[in-house]
């Protein structure tokens, strides 16, 4: 091909390109939701990203109704939502139970009317290597990360259908693109969220339904706290809340929270929160081989198994001297905004 044809052909892509791009702005324009006065249920919501995301909607004039298995938590939520709104609902419950998750979104439905926006946040984490994971460390990840979004979404989703209007946002996570060692149980249901919420979207826009999948990397939320751990527990506890507290490695909650409320304002397909997030995730779907080779030097330099093996240790209760040092004040700062 001829220079001059080669870089024809270069324009018309461009060109082609731009098109594209601007079908697809004025697409998400037209769909833009405005939250006052809409209802939206949020599982997870009494504390972290939850609770961080119940204060940005309510402050948009939403009727935000959240859900937790803490009750003390759901008060303490509560109270501090009261602050900006007076449209607030809480609901205790096991979100993993179908009769639960089906509970809150008829419950959320008696209170506000029909709900607009659905959150998916609600999640748990346990950190160990592979040695130290069990059968039920895998079954309660993918019933909390992929059934209770399942069921919840199945709640509502017959009547965003029937009235052609609704958002469905599920927070699944950086973990869900890549898989990060010693997060194998958190990984897999990250995963499964991933695919299931990319799938339904395609299913489900045709009615009016948009589904937006959220992969955030490292958030300051203070969750780390009220993550569990195995084996060598403080070794584990301490890498994960320290990078946890880096500034170029995490974002801050509030930003986190705003990014994904934005993403389901305008439906979008996917956002993914953080730059270095961003750039392992493409980098591991453009070479997903060499990627996972890196990732088995990372594991390398992970805590060895051994510890208190395969029981499960809070963070709380997983401190040291590094881990309440200058170098985790922002999660520790975070974990007092945020209820953690």
């Amino acid at each position: 091909m001829s220079t001059p044809s080669r870089n024809s052909a270069w324009l018309w892509a461009l060109a082609g390109a731009g098109v594209v791009w601007t079908a697809r702005m004025l697409a998400q324009q037209k769909r833009k939701m405005d939250f006052r006065g809409k209802t939206v249920a949020i599982t997870g919501g009494s504390r972290g990203l939850g609770l961080v995301m119940a204060r940005l909607l309510a402050e948009e004039g939403a009727r935000v109704a959240i859900c937790a298995r803490d009750g003390e938590e759901l008060e303490r939520a509560e109270e501090d939502l009261l602050s900006r709104t007076n449209a607030v609902f809480t609901f205790p419950c096991d979100i993993t139970k179908k009769e639960d998750a089906e509970a809150f979104m008829a419950a959320t439905r008696e209170e506000f009317g029909p709900i607009d926006l659905l959150i998916n946040n609600a999640g748990t984490i346990a950190v160990a290597p592979y040695e130290h994971m069990t059968e039920a460390d895998f079954q309660e990840s993918l019933n909390l990360h992929f059934w209770a979004c399942y069921h919840t979404i199945n709640a509502v989703l017959p009547e965003m259908r029937e009235r052609r209007s609704g958002r469905i946002v599920n927070v699944a996570s950086f973990g869900g693109k890549v898989p990060v060692p010693h997060l194998l149980p958190y990984v897999t249901g990250k995963f499964t969220l991933v695919g299931f919420s990319e799938g339904l979207r395609a299913e489900v826009a045709k009615d009016g339904v948009y589904v937006t999948t959220v992969c955030p990397g490292l958030i300051r939320t203070g969750s780390p706290l009220n993550a569990f751990f195995k084996g060598q527990n403080e070794k584990e506890y301490a890498w994960f809340k320290i990078g946890d507290s880096m500034p170029f490695l995490s974002v801050s909650a509030e930003h986190c929270a705003r990014e994904i409320i934005e993403a389901g304002r305008y439906g979008k397909a996917e956002v993914i929160i953080s730059l270095p997030a961003k750039l392992a995730a493409m980098f591991h779907g453009l070479f997903p081989g060499l990627s996972t080779d890196i990732l088995t030097l990372v594991n390398g330099a992970l805590p060895a198994p051994g510890g208190v093996g395969s029981v499960l240790v809070r963070g709380r209760n997983s401190e040291s001297s590094l881990t309440q040092s200058k170098l985790t004040v922002l999660t520790d700062e975070a974990a007092g905004r945020n209820n953690e």
